[in-house]
C-alpha cells in the first residue's frame, strides 16, 4: 500500500466546507472562531472563492463557494449539513459567546458532559454545527462507562 504524506501545514484529515457566500463565511469565521486566513484562491473576476484555507487553532479546514458541475451542494440554516465540527477550546463559555456575538445561534449552551468535558453548540449561519469543548475532568476509561451508565438511566427512556 503507498504512503502519502500530507503537507506539514496539515493533519491527515482535513475537513472542507462547501458555502453558499464563502467570503462571507470567512469573515464571519474569523470573528466567530478566531479564525486565520491562510490562503485564498478567488475565481476569474472575483465573484466566487474557488479554495480557502482557514486556521483554528492547530487546524486547517478548507471552504470554497459551491461551483455549478463540482457534485457538492451547500447546507442552508433551514437545510443544514449533518456533518459536526469538534474545536477544543481553553474556555468553552467564552468560545460560546464569541460565536453568539458574531452571528451564530445557540444550539446548546454551556454544560458540562458526564466524559469530563464542558461542551456548548451553535449553528453558523451558512447551514454547519459547532462544538466547543474543554476538558475540565479527567476521567479513566471505566469512570467515563459508570457516568455514562449513570447519565442513560437519569436521560434515556426505559424500554
Amino acid at each position: 500500500m503507498a504512503t502519502t504524506q500530507s503537507p506539514p501545514r496539515l493533519h491527515t484529515l482535513t475537513p472542507g466546507l462547501v458555502l453558499r457566500g464563502c467570503a462571507r463565511a470567512i469573515a464571519f469565521y474569523e470573528r466567530a472562531l478566531g479564525a486565520e486566513q491562510v490562503m485564498r484562491m478567488d475565481a476569474p473576476g472575483g465573484n466566487a472563492v474557488w479554495h480557502a484555507e482557514l486556521r483554528v487553532g492547530d487546524s486547517i479546514f478548507f471552504l470554497g463557494d459551491e461551483a455549478p458541475g463540482m457534485g457538492r451542494r451547500a447546507p442552508t440554516p433551514e437545510q443544514p449539513s449533518p456533518m459536526a465540527l469538534w474545536v477544543s477550546v481553553p474556555d468553552c463559555d467564552a468560545a460560546y459567546r464569541r460565536a453568539l456575538d458574531a452571528g451564530a445561534v445557540s444550539t446548546m449552551p454551556p454544560a458540562d458532559m458526564f466524559w469530563g468535558d464542558r461542551v456548548a453548540g451553535v449553528a453558523d449561519p451558512f447551514g454547519y454545527h459547532w462544538s466547543f469543548a474543554q476538558k475540565v475532568k479527567e476521567m479513566t476509561a471505566d469512570e467515563m462507562r459508570r457516568a455514562g451508565e449513570a447519565w442513560a438511566a437519569q436521560h434515556m427512556p426505559k424500554k
